[in-house]
């Protein structure tokens, strides 16, 4: 019975694929660094949102040399707006460790392909099999939702048990005859068909099979045990103008956003727009000691919303007299005309963008 229903999905899902199939730029490709190059702008990344920087990469850095030669701020820019930053500095790192340890030959085997930073099992099984044809199976959030469904899979995916549950099955059911195929049909299927929200059951190739449907609980798999709480924090940026030029600095640590640039910050347990709060800060101390600065404006609130926080933010638009003198500190001081060559939050660049900035 288990076995005609695995031999049921394989063959359901393979003629679905041959239908259905979303054309992209990268489906097809042979070129391991293509294919790792668009695998981890899709990490986390929606297709439509991934696929203008997926051609914009492929266009600027058409091999792994040509990225490993670029500026690590070059890539970040090119980068900027589609987030999870860390993926662009361990793409660049990973660049750099294949130029310069591999002689710029892509690694051909599971092993070689999970060393590069920043990739892990599902990035280098989905390389490995598109790539080299081996039998590795994909094991994503769409996959993860397809088989808890169509098998009724109630262990959470996000525990050890579940996790080593699924990659057994997961690898059971691929096509090692074509396991590239099979793992772009699945993901396919689990983000165009077996959606998480309103999912076309009705018009499911599968669900004469699938548990979750039969039993009506679709909307209840896959299963996970954790909730992690968000939590909320309140930026407030200090955009200085003076002599046509403002204040940015590189941020640095391991906190969100590293080495992405900003405005001089003050962080505050609260959202405040009470002047004399700002005004007795560090930051504001540092940068105005004896100089007589003016808050001109007070921008609306801007929010971004992270995978486990909410940043909320003001940005405190300042001026100097025109014979003061700017404090950098350890601050850059750079013309207003080229913000636009530095790579922001997505949070400051709407700012940037929005409200084009009347004191420039």
């Amino acid at each position: 019975m288990e076995k005609d229903k695995h031999l049921f999905f394989r063959k359901q899902l393979k003629e679905w694929f041959a239908q259905s199939h979303r054309p992209l730029p990268w489906k097809g490709e042979s070129d391991p660094y293509l294919i790792w190059l668009s695998e981890v702008i899709l990490q986390q990344t929606r297709v439509e949102q991934g696929l203008p920087y997926f051609e914009r990469f492929r266009d600027r850095y058409p091999t792994v040399r040509d990225l490993a030669k670029a500026p690590q701020d070059e890539v970040m820019k090119l980068w900027e707006g589609l987030g999870y930053y860390s993926r662009a500095r361990n793409l660049h790192a990973a660049a750099r460790y294949i130029a310069e340890e591999l002689e710029g030959r892509f690694p051909d085997t599971f092993e070689g392909i999970l060393r590069l930073k920043g990739v892990g099992p599902y990035t280098a099984a989905a390389i490995a099999s598109f790539a080299y044809g081996l039998p590795h199976a994909v094991l994503d959030g769409n996959v993860f939702r397809v088989l808890s469904r169509f098998f009724g899979i109630e262990t959470p995916v996000d525990t050890s048990a579940g996790k080593k549950e699924f990659a057994e099955l997961a690898q059971q059911l691929l096509d090692h005859q074509d396991p590239g195929n099979y793992n772009q049909a699945i993901m396919d299927f689990g983000a165009t068909q077996c959606t998480p929200k309103v999912p076309s059951c009705p018009a499911c190739p599968l669900r004469m099979a699938c548990t979750a449907y039969q039993k009506k609980k679709v909307a209840n798999l896959p299963i996970k045990s954790k909730k992690i709480e968000k939590r909320q924090r309140f930026f407030h940026y200090l955009v200085i103008s003076h002599k046509g030029k403002s204040l940015v600095r590189k941020r640095t640590g391991n906190d969100i956003w590293q080495n992405l640039y900003e405005f001089p910050l003050l962080e505050l347990p609260h959202l405040s727009r009470d002047e004399g709060e700002i005004r007795k800060s560090a930051v504001w101390k540092m940068l105005f000691s004896g100089q007589e600065a003016e808050v001109h404006r007070i921008s609306l609130p801007y929010q971004q919303q992270l995978t486990h926080q909410k940043i909320i933010a003001f940005f405190w638009e300042v001026g100097l007299p025109p014979g003061a003198a700017l404090h950098s500190g350890n601050f850059l001081a750079v013309d207003q005309k080229n913000l636009s060559k530095f790579a922001f939050p997505k949070i400051i660049s709407r700012y940037l963008n929005q409200e084009q900035l009347s004191l420039f």
